[in-house]
């Protein structure tokens, strides 16, 4: 029986999977993976996944779990450094169009122009012209990406206060995650309801036909990764495709509008 969320994580979720269930499910996930990037490489589509989220998300073992069985060569995964003084001069998309994949070639962006909505916008980082200029473009960038054949995947993964506290305090004290550790982190959890009202400013913002949001409700990271996978193949066509392993499940993963801001999916 599905059990209470708790820690501001609204709604219900799914009982635990054991280790042995979720590396089942992950191996059929991955198999599926690999029959979708075969038709990526066969048929010259260019995918690109855009992952964001709080500091704690999953962000990153999301995205090595979509990836450690694919083709390297076809396969990107960008995560860029804070921009040298020369890109703070560019126009603000500027130097993420390098980055954009190429027929038969499928992209990560583990982060993205998102910032200026998120991290920039809490930390102080950009000015609110700087914000506002990047919410009247996006829309319209994004909407080349689109019209010039890439296929754009956009996922926020979501975490509650409580669980957020405990995932950056385990890094602190793991040896084999100190590069994960910044200043920003220490922040974080101090500007939780900031990096929340953000979250829901930039879906009302940001979210648009030919770019829409889905939210994951991570506090279970084997759930997030199985059903971010999932849904990502459920709505790509490949060859091979077993539609009975790519149903995802919508009290983890949903796409983002109106209703959703108000349902308690997200965390607050």
């Amino acid at each position: 029986m599905a059990k209470k969320a708790k820690n501001g994580d609204g709604g219900e979720k799914p009982d635990s999977l054991t280790d042995d269930e979720y590396e089942a499910a992950l191996y059929d996930l991955q198999v599926e993976l690999v029959k979708f990037q075969r038709d990526i490489i066969a048929n010259g589509e260019k995918v690109l996944v855009v992952m964001e989220g709080r500091d704690g998300a999953g962000k990153d073992g999301t995205i090595k779990r979509i990836v450690e069985n694919l083709s390297p060569r076809e396969t990107r995964i960008v995560a860029l450094p804070k921009p040298s003084d020369r890109e703070l001069s560019q126009w603000y998309f500027q130097r993420f169009v390098a980055h954009m994949p190429s027929a038969g070639e499928f992209v990560l962006f583990n982060r993205s122009w998102y910032n200026r909505a998120g991290v920039e916008r809490v930390m102080g980082f950009c000015s609110p012209e700087q914000t506002e200029h990047f919410f009247d473009e996006v829309a319209d960038f994004e909407t080349m990406l689109v019209k010039s054949g890439i296929q754009l995947f956009k996922y926020y993964l979501d975490i509650s206060r409580d669980e957020q506290k405990e995932r950056l305090e385990a890094r602190r004290k793991d040896p084999l995650k100190q590069w994960k550790i910044s200043p920003i982190d220490a922040k974080a959890m101090a500007k939780f309801d900031d990096y929340t009202a953000a979250r829901d400013e930039m879906f009302a913002r940001t979210c648009h036909k030919r770019g829409p949001w889905t939210a994951v409700r991570a506090n279970s990271k084997k759930h997030a990764r199985l059903n971010v996978i999932r849904d990502l193949l459920d709505r790509s066509d490949y060859g091979g495709k077993r539609p009975e392993l790519v149903r995802p499940d919508r009290r983890i993963v949903r796409h983002v509008d109106k209703a959703l801001l108000k349902s308690g999916f997200l965390a607050r």
